[in-house]
């Protein structure tokens, strides 16, 4: 204990004096970032996730995470599992998400005493107590026993950072270096080790003139669902400030003393040193998946000679700027950090990928020149995140399409899911939507031809094989699947069961998804193309039977699969991460449809009722974040004011376990944000917005429209938990009838102003 706290005192120093001012009455915005919240693996009720979130260090869509890693990570366990109690390495990540893989990772470990290299043999304990987790700094007590203690701490950039380590006096110090983990124990149906293991090897080397290690691994955790990648590689290149000595490389069980090179399938380096008490060892790494070369020079660029603490100071600012441009007033200190940590949340993924000018693509296995992004999460965000970024990240909105148009020139389909390869993962062609909506919303800064071009492609050219694979979910990589079942949809108006995998949630998204391409037609004066595709976007409505009340499975021949409104229908039945239920209201593109199917608005209203308080919400899933806004469209949007301030409230905490289900990449906070906000994008490429209800009393948003500087201030006039209704609505002034606002009018407003009261004011809708 006596050692523990004298490193405690000593280790005091500009990091700790800066994160230490946060106490004081004015604090900026990064302050209340808190990187903690969503890490948890368990969620709010038995049977739900955790948010799947990473205490990560870094910039903005970071290239490269650099985190503590809890345990070894596959498809469906992240790196650092809150509930975790032990710590087995300094990460270089490139995980997304939960459900998705990690690649081209490498981690690094201190130690003291006996020399132990497989991850659970050399864990070291810890406690959330002894962490600091800030988006620009990280740091970690660790137990290496004998009252001993190691301290770890992380700066980073997007492709490099700095691991710094605090040691005591030791004889026996060590830094193990792991640069792949193919380790079979952990395969299961979602993942297959075999295959990698049978045909890639990492590799590591020591350089002792240089005084660093090197290496490559070209490992991707989500091989299975993606095609063959010969060329790729993760690699990295270490620097350490302790001159190497004493050295020897491992692979498995086998630990080979003083050996300068590894190949292997779980291997590493390592080395071994002395230290005096509270030494210092500082380590520079940086990540390429271009050569050894690029990486060599991404650690120049980024880290260069920049010491610790100034690289800390760095990013920090970086994120205040970003977070600053949000300005939340009159809200608790706990609503500052879930609002603060969304937006933190938001500004993450899809992740750099490029490489100051030049970037790798797995959709050819090879380098190119120019920018790119990756880890685009689309099922999910193309909802609320992609819109949301057109007035938080207007800066690269472009960019981002823009490297979805690279998948497609380099693949020949846009992307669905790219773990950097496509995936394959989830269904229809959402990438349709984000483009088209930017498209409407005045974003010109990419190739819009080609962007045409590739989303007539994905309405009106199915897959191959489409008409004898089913394409089910997470299957092994047959080709891009881009709108399975489409040669069906085109014909009969619907992908039929038991031809194609989740057919009935297929042809909802399908639908919404030609809404999208339509508009892009139609604004491109591509009439003939505008009236076919806006025709196919109403094929949902041949999945809805009036009799079960439902949109439910047909089979071919154009009967109804036998349905008891009873049943709880499935993947299995035809429905996409969900029942009946989660798809009642799917339709997001045409509401006035499917209130005209169901009989009107108040039969609607009725059933949205039931939706609600029989519990077949679930706001851990994406497909009904726009339900609440639903009531709306069929004018009772009290209800909707009601919802948002219950689910912005109960969903959202400031404590670990503080989101309601996965984050997936950022959509689970750009929903929060835009219901604190009081608008939603309900239809995407509409250039409309829903109006829910603003939650905080003053919400100043500065953002860009092209070169132009904008600044949006909503105000929420008497705003309480009791004066939770709209009265009225006015922006500069001028009344607000209906409770819809449109793009172009927020463009050329300034003042955004809703009177709240304690009654529903039944006559605004």
């Amino acid at each position: 204990m006596k050692n523990r706290c004298l490193l405690i005192l000593l280790s005091i120093s500009f990091v700790q004096h800066l994160i230490a001012q946060t106490n004081l009455k004015n604090k900026e915005e990064v302050e209340f970032v808190n990187t903690i919240i969503g890490t948890p693996f368990g969620g709010f009720a038995k049977g739900l996730e955790g948010g799947g979130t990473l205490p990560a260090v870094g910039l903005p869509y970071a290239m490269t995470n650099f985190l503590a890693q809890t345990g070894e990570n596959k498809m469906g366990r992240t790196s650092y599992v809150y509930e975790d109690k032990s710590i087995i390495g300094f990460l270089a990540s490139h995980q997304p998400t939960v459900w998705m893989g990690d690649y081209g990772y490498v981690s690094v470990m201190p130690q003291i005493g006996e020399l132990k290299l497989l991850p659970k043999e050399r864990a070291l304990p810890f406690e959330h107590a002894d962490e600091i987790t800030k988006p620009f700094y990280y740091s970690v007590l660790l137990n290496a026993g004998n009252n001993q203690r190691i301290k770890g701490e992380i700066a980073a950039a997007s492709r490099a950072a700095i691991f710094q380590f605090t040691f005591p006096a030791t004889e026996k110090a060590h830094i193990i270096i792991q640069g792949i983990n193919l380790n079979p124990a952990l395969a299961d149906p979602s993942n297959d080790y075999e295959e990698r293991i049978k045909k890639i090897k990492g590799f590591v080397k020591i350089d002792t003139i240089r005084n660093e290690i090197t290496g490559y691994n070209p490992d991707r955790v989500s091989a299975q669902l993606g095609p063959d990648l010969p060329n790729f590689k993760g690699y990295f290149i270490i620097k350490i400030d302790k001159k190497i000595t004493s050295f020897g490389t491992w692979d498995n069980d086998s630990n080979t003393p003083s050996s300068t090179e590894q190949f292997g399938t779980r291997m590493g380096a390592y080395i071994n040193f002395k230290t005096t008490e509270n030494e210092r060892i500082k380590l520079c790494i940086a990540t390429s998946f271009i050569s050894l070369d690029q990486a060599r020079e991404n650690l120049q660029k980024e880290i260069g000679d920049e010491d610790f603490d100034k690289l800390v100071t760095k990013t920090r600012n970086i994120w205040q700027q970003n977070l600053s441009r949000f300005k939340a007033e009159g809200i608790s200190e706990d609503q500052q950090h879930i609002f603060y940590t969304a937006l933190f949340h938001t500004m993450q993924f899809p992740r750099e990928l490029s490489e100051y000018g030049r970037y790798y693509s797995a959709f050819d296995d090879k380098v190119h020149t120019g920018n790119s992004y990756t880890d685009f999460s689309l099922w999910d965000t193309y909802r609320a995140l992609h819109p949301l970024l057109i007035f938080t990240q207007p800066d690269r909105v472009n960019g981002m399409i823009t490297a979805m148009l690279q998948m497609y020139k380099e693949g020949g389909r846009l992307p669905m899911w790219p773990n950097p390869a496509e995936t394959n993962i989830m269904i229809s062609t959402h990438a349709d939507a984000v483009i088209a909506d930017a498209y409407i919303k005045g974003f010109r800064g990419f190739d819009t031809k080609l962007a045409y071009e590739a989303l007539l492609k994905d309405a009106m050219v199915p897959p191959d094989n489409d008409t004898s694979l089913a394409y089910g979910d997470r299957d092994k990589w047959t080709g891009y699947e881009a709108r399975a079942g489409l040669t069906r949809f085109n014909s009969i108006g619907y992908v039929p069961f038991g031809k194609t995998a989740e057919s009935v949630s297929r042809t909802i998204e399908y639908s919404s998804d030609n809404y999208s391409v339509a508009q892009y037609a139609k604004a491109l004066g591509k009439t003939t193309d505008y009236n076919r595709i806006l025709k196919w976007s109403k094929n949902y409505k041949n999945l809805y039977s009036v009799k079960a009340g439902f949109f439910i499975p047909k089979k071919e021949d154009g009967n109804f699969l036998h349905f008891n409104p009873m049943d709880k229908l499935g993947r299995q039945d035809g429905f996409t991460e969900g029942d009946q239920w989660t798809y009642l209201f799917g339709a997001l593109h045409d509401v006035p449809g499917m209130i005209d199917l169901m009989g009107g608005n108040k039969k609607f209203a009725a059933k949205l009722d039931e939706n609600f308080t029989g519990k077949h919400y679930h706001h851990d899933n994406e497909p009904g974040h726009h339900y609440i806004y639903l009531y709306d469209y069929c004018q009772q949007p009290w209800k909707a004011q009601e919802l948002v301030r219950k689910h912005t409230t109960e969903n959202y905490r400031n404590e670990p376990l503080g989101i309601n289900g996965n984050e997936d990449c950022g959509q689970m906070a750009a929903w929060y944000i835009f219901g604190v906000m009081g608008f939603y994008p309900v239809t995407p490429a509409s250039g409309i917005y829903a109006i829910g209800a603003p939650q905080f009393p003053k919400l100043t948003i500065n953002y860009k429209a092209g070169k132009q500087p904008k600044v949006l201030i909503i105000t929420a006039e008497n705003l309480s938990e009791k004066n939770k209704y709209i009265q009225s609505v006015r922006l500069d002034g001028k009344p607000i009838e209906h409770p819809f606002i449109s793009h172009v009018q927020i463009l050329n407003g300034t003042n955004l102003v809703f009177k709240m009261g304690p009654l529903p004011n039944k006559n605004w809708k």
